[in-house]
Order: structure tokens, then sequence, then C-alpha cells
């Protein structure tokens, strides 16, 4: 892989910033066009960075005209984007990779583990209809003149800013002040959680992979919890413990739409992945990163900078109307 010539549309954010530390790591050039906005994760020092706003076409199309071996599109999220992209890097580029979303696969899933056959449908979610959107155009494209298309599917990746439940911060907040907080549902569905440093475990070396054109990946860990676990595990790296009430998602989306909204879109139903594609294209692929040890990395972030500790008040209100609702 060392030397190959890799663009990334998009290289700061939680799973992207990673990726770009992996392909460095591994010997790849890599050039990012960005905004220049982020210091929270800032890119390696031997990464090119193009200060430019991927939306402008002017800007897009003067990156487009350089030869790239692979391009990676993290801030893709409708056709319209996807077109944009397709028409400037057509004919420059080996592949283009776009970076998809888990949440469009059907939900609720009528069988478990999810693969990449599963059909893809979310009647919940504009987002993920959003998502299913550009893979179709872009299935089309493969299709019709062999545009040189990867489709990558993560799932609920993390770092260490990343609290994984709605509103950040505010759980914890709540856990550490002996507040109850909600989980939704029973707290028995299982969910996969996955450190952004595994993704990209699993990204980078399907850049310039001759096998991977016209296909789809997911690419997750294999750490499933259940989310009362994943409350306890972060109540435990916050020195604290969860009291813990259960309110079905419906009733969450009726007091707060958009956490109901991510919820029946995405995180009420359960979520267990069957990585063997990936691994048949990347064969020493594994995630080592449990979330035990991701929930001490994000209270350690947290609590190195209180101001950091940002308190969503409408989810906190909406947890206090739904606690008394549901408390005994």
């Amino acid at each position: 892989m060392s030397g190959l010539r890799v663009l990334f549309l998009g290289g700061t954010g939680i799973i992207s910033s990673a990726c770009a530390r992996r392909a460095i790591e591994l010997g790849l050039d890599l050039t990012v066009v960005n905004r220049g906005r982020t210091s929270t994760r800032p890119l390696p020092p031997e990464a090119k960075q193009i200060t430019a706003d991927v939306g402008d076409q002017a800007a897009l199309a003067e990156v487009a005209g350089q030869d790239f071996d692979a391009v990676v599109d993290w801030v893709a999220f409708t056709p319209d984007q996807v077109r944009s992209r397709t028409d400037a890097f057509r004919g420059h580029i080996g592949q283009y990779v776009f970076i998809s979303s888990a949440s469009a696969y059907q939900t609720p899933p009528a069988r478990l583990p999810i693969t990449e056959s599963t059909p893809l449908r979310n009647p919940y979610w504009q987002y993920s209809r959003d998502k299913i959107a550009c893979e179709d155009l872009l299935t089309g494209l493969y299709r019709e003149e062999g545009f040189p298309v990867t489709i990558v599917r993560p799932s609920h990746t993390y770092d260490r800013t990343l609290v994984p439940f709605d509103g950040g911060w505010t759980i914890v907040e709540r856990m550490r002040r002996g507040q109850p907080v909600v989980v939704h549902g029973d707290g028995t569905s299982l969910w996969t959680l996955t450190h952004h440093r595994d993704f990209a475990r699993g990204l980078v070396p399907l850049l310039g992979h001759p096998r991977t054109l016209g296909e789809a990946f997911q690419i997750t860990s294999d750490d499933v919890l259940t989310w009362d676990q994943i409350a306890n595990t972060l109540a435990a790296a916050a020195g604290t413990t969860a009291q813990i009430v259960h309110v079905p998602s419906d009733a969450i989306a009726a007091v707060h739409q958009g956490w109901g909204d991510g919820l029946l879109g995405d995180k009420t139903h359960s979520a267990v992945f069957d990585n063997s594609k990936l691994r048949q294209a990347v064969p020493d692929y594994v995630a080592t990163i449990p979330f035990e040890t991701g929930a001490r990395e994000i209270i350690s972030w947290y609590d190195e900078d209180p101001s950091r500790r940002h308190v969503d008040q409408k989810i906190d209100e909406a947890m206090n109307t739904l606690i008394a609702r549901y408390t005994p």
C-alpha cells in the first residue's frame, strides 16, 4: 500500500481522523480537503491539507483535476452531493469510496446477524433514506459505466469525544448527580459499538484494493452489548452507578422528536453484524478495543476540561418528564 495516492474529502471527523492516522502509518500519500475549522482531531503532519469547502464546485474541480488511486468521501449525504463528486472525479481516480451507514439496512431487521445482503430500507429516518438513495445512484453508475465505487457502511463508531447516548454528556452528568437516566425499551436490545481506531484497521486496507470495486462492506467490531450494559459501563468509568428507568422509544419520540427519530430509525432495534465479507478482503482484520476501554477514554477526555461537559437542557428536561411518567 505504501505510496498509494489517496484523497480524503473531510478528514477530521470521528471516523475519518483515525483513518487519516492509519493511512499515514501504512505509508499512504494522503491529501485531505476540509475547511480547516477543527482542532479537536488534528491531521497527522505528514498529510497534505487543502483548505476548501468540498461543496464549492470550483474548489472541487481544482482538486479533482489531479489523479488519485482512491478518494474517500466522508461528507456526502445526498444524491446531489454524490453526483457532483462523481462528475468531478470521473476519469481521474481508481476508486471512489462512499461512506454510507448501517442505519440504511432494513429497520427493524428481519434476521440477525446483519450482512451486506440485508435489504436497504429504513422508513423511519430521513438521514438513512438519503444514504440509500446515494447508494442506489452509485450502484447504477457502476452497472452502467463501471464507475469504480466501493461502498462502506459503518455502524455506531465512536472516539473519546462521543458519549453513545443522545444528549452526549447529559447522561453522565445525571448519573454523577445521582439522578435516574432513561434507557429506551427494556434495555436488553443488542448494540454494536466500534472504536474509531478499530474501524480504521478495516477501512484503510480496502483503499486501492482491486476486488472491492462494485462491492459494499460493513465495518464494525464484534463487541455487542445491551443498552443497559452500555449505560452501566459508562457509569463505572465515571466512578458512579446508573439508576435506569426504561421508557418505550415511541414515548420518547412523543416528548423529544429528535431523540426519538434516532431511536426509531436506528438504536431501538438490535444490531449485530457479520464481518465475514470484510475479512475476505482484509484477512487480518480484528477489532481489539472493548467498550470498557473506550468508556474510560471518553470520561477521561471530558474530565480533562470542564468546558466540554455540556448538558443538553432539552434532553435533560425530557428525561425528567419521562422519568416522572414511568417511575412507579
